[in-house]
């Protein structure tokens, strides 16, 4: 049986995860926090296998809470459920101890499945499920010399109309790249381009 706990500051939102992961028989939420705080000590007092925090929550952020998660239940594995997604905060919560995340705009199933994952140990980042651990890409797929730079640039978070700039092509022109390598790649956030870019070389961690 995999417990979970549940924090998030919308009564609505708790109710609905809770309803998805409770279709699961061998899953059982065992307990609820409507803030940062709370989280923790519910945490501390129940140690769950998963717990799950809202990235924005009252009297305590995700990462915060995350941290004192870790120190208070190091066994329970900690998943933020968020809006947001950019490579910056994929940092902050691997520092704070968070096996990964997934947007609140993504399918139920989604979300599942990283309980799933996180339960096993495995990191999961956005829409890239398990496949930090479980399978990363072993070969760079072939991009032509445009795509390459239009991905280096992206990786290392210029925007549209700064790519552009660069490379001294129109912004929809960017837009189009963009979208195709998505495509290409079969990776649908730009993190997950910019984790891409650096891990086959085409972007450093520098910029």
């Amino acid at each position: 049986m995999t417990r979970i706990l549940i924090a998030d500051d919308h009564d609505v939102v708790r109710q609905g995860l809770r309803n998805i992961l409770e279709a699961r028989r061998d899953w059982e939420v065992v307990d609820e926090a409507a803030n940062g705080k709370e989280a923790v000590e519910r945490a501390i007092e129940t140690l769950p296998d998963v717990a799950i925090l809202d990235y924005s929550m009252p009297s305590m952020n995700g990462i915060e809470a995350a941290r004192q998660i870790r120190e208070g239940a190091p066994r329970t594995e900690i998943l933020v459920f968020t809006m947001y997604d950019n490579e910056s905060m994929v940092d902050q919560l691997r520092r704070a101890g968070v096996r990964g995340y997934v947007l609140k705009s993504e399918a139920p199933s989604q979300l599942a499945r990283a309980v799933e994952c996180v339960a096993q140990g495995r990191e999961v980042f956005g829409t890239e499920i398990c496949r930090s651990r479980v399978a990363p890409r072993s070969e760079c797929k072939p991009l032509t010399p445009r795509e390459r730079s239009v991905l280096q640039l992206i990786a290392e978070g210029y925007t549209n109309k700064q790519v552009a700039r660069q490379l001294g092509i129109g912004q929809k022109t960017v837009e189009t790249y963009r979208l195709s390598l998505r495509t290409k790649l079969e990776l649908s956030t730009i993190a997950a381009l910019a984790r891409y870019a650096i891990r086959h070389g085409i972007a450093s961690l520098g910029h």
